[in-house]
């Protein structure tokens, strides 16, 4: 019938799958639930074609007329009455006006309307062909139909049986002039005259090529013509933007010419937007349809070309109403029967919302029996949203996981991947990595995205704003694709959490006789630490001279205490106290995290005398003179000047009769004493050196020579009752336990080395001494030893291990004490035991309590010449007797000895090994 050169094909815009139910050449109808759906609603013929059926497909829609099948063309579509809306997943309606071209018109009441969909996948031999015939009756017919579709206008008139005699007065004339079949005349139109308002006339051939549709049925004739044409024009009607077209037309009629004029008036604005509406006016008055007074007879809202009865409105929210001008439709943003679209404009995020509305009106004009139907499908799309994304930070510090929710979006926004601050991780990258992502969909159709990121992941970004307090620092950038188009967008999102979590170094010393021994534990920041020794920093040669030794979790030196970094604070006879600064400081905002003074007393001889008359001495820096130059320092005689110095120790040698010495007798022996000090080298020679920035420098030397006397001896025979003791001083005696790691007692385990990990019934090697005395009339005994599960020596449980100075008898692993020989250590054996057991834990209904003893005891120093202490008969004189063979669960009593005499030591943490 019409035949146009260009063909172009309608697109579908859908993602990736192909239905399988699909079948060639099948014939469907509205019964259909292969994905095409076919209905009627009043004077249209509805298809839908479900997303699922074109997905992946190109669509191609043809008419089917008897035998043939014309493709249907955009403009061809405009020009025969045939319309598509689609969205952009793929579902899609097409509408068919059954005065369309190609529709079987029976008598203008029933109405046979035939397609057929050519889906087209990739391969072009590959095409699926879908045949669709609905059958429609429709006889509520207006005199005058008016239908607005998206692509054109259309109106149909009813044509009235003219008056044979009439007609043939009239246009007599006329009748000859009617063209030929070959100029269209076989049509029943001869020609129409289009006002735009100024007169164009056309015949029926020349107004097809303008892309103009007319027909003649039974009963009525049908104008049609796409929007923006070039004999249409636009009108504004009530303040309503409106494309207008206006013809005569001329047909043949069965007793003449007859002309009939036709109008057609539709929309194409008046929509007003809020945030949660949106109305829609239509002038109440269409201006260009109706000439004179009128009345509304029906008026009727629809979605998707289907009218809604009230109930179906109230339901969804939807209003019709009229206004003096307008008639107004008012949809809710966000109906159901619409749809939410994601858009990207500038890499923000926006939303649309469509729905497509239809109002149908009928009216009568006054004085008439006339009447029209005026319906329009107008789908809306609301300006551009702005929806930027909402970051919440639901993270619990404590949990030690940033955990944050990003959206909300709608269905067709996907995320793709993350931007770290070490790279970009896709989705399924992040939960390799234990980012655990995720999406949360909610009633309304919109989701949201989740991320999980532990704060000690190598992404986190951390920092110490004080010293206790770490902040951690995560930077995102969300990528997202709003799809079908895949069109990208981003979102940044910082998360920042704090915590008190900073473990600070810690500082540990203990002393010997020569050696400061320096414990440094790192805490949970590793070694994020500078030390300074005194007063210059640990450096690697520094550390070397130092025996610096360091593993995963401490750290530690062994500092002689006439090293260069201690410092002297007071000298005596035979000894010097002496200490050292241990600090620990962060480099970058030099916090303090731990620092340590630590001063012990060293055994030093300051003084010698000879038998000869030499007197030497040892003058020392001090800390209270911190300027001193030991070279500087003199006898009582100035010219008396130390045999050697260096910067903190000055010796001098010189004879008891030299140098300024005093001798001072007395009864049984004579003093020598002289002076060093620190002298003017001014005029006031012999003047003690003053500055009011040090104190004097004064050290007092002193040598004991006996003087030769004779001594008569009375020897009596009679024995004395009571023999002489020695007068009792004051003073501290220490005793240390330490844990030997064999039998022989030759190494032990240092205070770095704890907890020390044994096995059970694995031996305990413990040695107790009585330090810093020489005296062998003393005697140290072991009173009592217990185990304990906690440092505290009185907690409970505990159990015995020596009672009474005796081993436990009612242990299965009892205790056993070791002899002690004389040796290049042991200078008295009396004053060290040495006793074994075997590791054991504590249990409670067969169930381990913990992991890990410490043993303590109550020691006692006796003396061996005196009987009034029965703790003081010896180790193990005295055997006990059966003693508590359970753990203690009551509290421990101490003896009533004199404390003076006991001591109180304790060893561990002893942890039990599995293997």
């Amino acid at each position: 019938m019409w035949r146009l050169e260009n063909i172009l094909l309608w697109n579908l815009m859908a993602a990736v799958i192909l239905l399988g139910q699909a079948r060639p050449n099948t014939k469907l109808n509205s019964q259909s639930s292969s994905g095409l759906r076919s209905d009627c609603a009043g004077n249209l013929m509805r298809l839908s074609l479900d997303k699922a059926l074109a997905v992946g497909n190109q669509l191609e829609v043809e008419a089917i007329n008897g035998t043939q099948h014309i493709v249907l063309t955009p403009s061809l579509a405009a020009q025969c009455g045939y319309s598509m809306e689609s969205d952009p997943w793929g579902n899609t309606r097409l509408y068919t006006s059954l005065m369309a071209c190609y529709v079987d018109n029976k008598e203008d009441t029933t109405f046979n309307v035939g397609l057929r969909l050519k889906m087209h996948s990739q391969s072009p031999s590959d095409v699926v062909n879908h045949d669709v015939t609905q059958k429609c009756s429709y006889t509520q017919w207006a005199s005058r139909e008016v239908l607005c579709d998206r692509n054109y206008m259309e109106v149909s008139n009813y044509m009235a049986t003219p008056d044979p005699q009439a007609e043939t007065k009239d246009d007599s004339s006329q009748i000859n002039a009617i063209p030929d079949a070959s100029s269209g005349a076989a049509h029943g139109i001869w020609k129409m005259t289009f006002y735009t308002p100024e007169p164009v006339s056309m015949v029926l051939r020349e107004a097809e090529q303008a892309g103009y549709g007319a027909m003649m049925t039974s009963s009525r004739l049908v104008m049609r013509s796409p929007y923006n044409t070039a004999d249409t024009y636009s009108e504004d009607v009530a303040g309503i933007p409106m494309e207008v077209f206006k013809v005569s037309a001329y047909y043949k009629a069965p007793h003449g010419l007859s002309v009939v004029n036709l109008a057609a008036a539709c929309p194409t604005g008046g929509v007003l937007f809020t945030e949660d509406v949106i109305s829609w006016h239509v002038p109440r008055r269409v201006a260009p349809l109706i000439e004179g007074s009128f009345k509304i007879l029906e008026m009727h809202m629809g979605i998707n070309g289907v009218r809604l009865d009230k109930s179906q409105m109230a339901t969804q929210g939807y209003t019709l109403s009229t206004t003096d001008f307008h008639i107004v439709i008012e949809i809710p943003v966000g109906s159901p029967d619409g749809y939410y679209k994601s858009h990207a404009p500038d890499y923000q995020y926006h939303i649309t919302y469509t729905v497509e509305p239809m109002l149908e009106v009928l009216w009568k004009a006054d004085n008439t029996q006339d009447d029209t139907r005026y319906k329009v499908l107008f789908p809306i799309t609301t300006p551009l949203m702005p929806r930027p994304p909402h970051a919440q930070d639901h993270t619990v510090p404590e949990e030690r996981v940033f955990s944050v929710y990003l959206g909300t979006f709608f269905h067709d926004v996907e995320l793709r991947n993350i931007t770290f601050s070490t790279g970009v991780l896709t989705v399924e990258e992040c939960n390799a990595r234990g980012f655990p992502v995720q999406e949360h969909s909610f009633p309304n159709g919109s989701k949201s995205f989740s991320l999980q990121v532990p704060f000690d992941a190598d992404v986190v970004l951390k920092h110490n704003p004080e010293a206790l307090v770490t902040v951690y620092f995560l930077p995102l950038i969300f990528g997202l694709i709003v799809l079908p188009e895949e069109t990208p967008f981003a979102h940044p999102v910082e998360l920042q959490a704090s915590l008190q979590d900073v473990v600070l170094p810690t500082l540990t010393g203990t002393c010997d006789q020569n050696n400061f021994y320096i414990r440094m534990t790192h805490g949970n920041q590793g070694k994020n630490f500078e030390t300074l020794i005194g007063a210059q920093q640990l450096t690697p040669e520094l550390a070397e001279s130092y025996n610096f030794q360091e593993n995963s979790t401490h750290c530690s030196i062994v500092v002689p205490y006439n090293a260069r970094d201690t410092v002297f604070e007071v000298i005596t006879s035979d000894s010097v106290r002496a200490r050292l600064d241990v600090l620990l400081f962060h480099p970058n905002h030099n916090w303090v995290l731990a620092d340590l003074y630590l001063a012990c007393s060293f055994p030093l001889i300051t003084t010698n005398c000879y038998p000869n008359g030499t007197m030497t001495a040892l003058a020392v820096k001090v800390e209270s003179v911190p300027n001193l130059i030991p070279s500087w320092l003199t006898l009582k005689d100035q010219s008396c000047k130390p045999v050697s110095s260096d910067d903190r120790f000055a010796y001098f040698s010189f004879s008891a009769d030299s140098c300024g010495t005093t001798r001072t007798f007395f009864d049984h022996y004579m003093l020598y004493e002289n002076e060093i000090g620190l002298y003017h080298n001014g005029n006031n020679k012999g003047a003690t050196y003053t500055s009011p920035v040090d104190p004097d420098y004064k050290q007092t030397i002193s040598c004991y020579y006996v003087v030769n006397d004779t001594q008569t001896v009375a020897f009596s025979y009679k024995p004395r009752s009571i023999e002489p003791t020695a007068e009792i001083g004051s003073g501290q005696l220490m005793v240390q336990m330490r844990l030997a790691e064999d039998s022989s007692y030759e190494f032990f385990y240092q205070a770095e080395d704890y907890p020390v990990v044994k096995t059970v019934r694995q031996p305990l090697y413990f040695e107790v001494e009585l330090m810093q005395s020489t005296d062998p009339q003393l005697e140290l005994i072991l009173e009592n030893c217990w185990a304990t599960l906690h440092e505290d020596r009185t907690s409970l449980p505990s159990w015995d291990v020596i009672v009474d100075s005796c081993e436990n008898r009612d242990d299965s692993y009892v205790t056993i004490f070791h002899p002690v020989p004389r040796d290049s250590r042991i200078a008295v054996p009396s004053h060290v035991k040495r006793f074994s057991l075997k590791m054991f834990t504590f249990t409670k209904d067969e169930e381990v309590l913990k992991d890990k003893i410490y043993i303590h005891c109550d020691a006692v120093i006796c003396d061996t010449n005196s009987q009034a202490d029965g703790a003081c008969r010896g180790q193990c004189v005295h055997p006990t007797g059966t003693s508590n063979s359970r753990p203690q669960w009551t509290k421990r009593e101490r003896r009533g000895t004199d404390s003076s005499h006991q001591r109180q030591i304790s060893s561990g943490p002893i942890l039990l090994s599995n293997f």
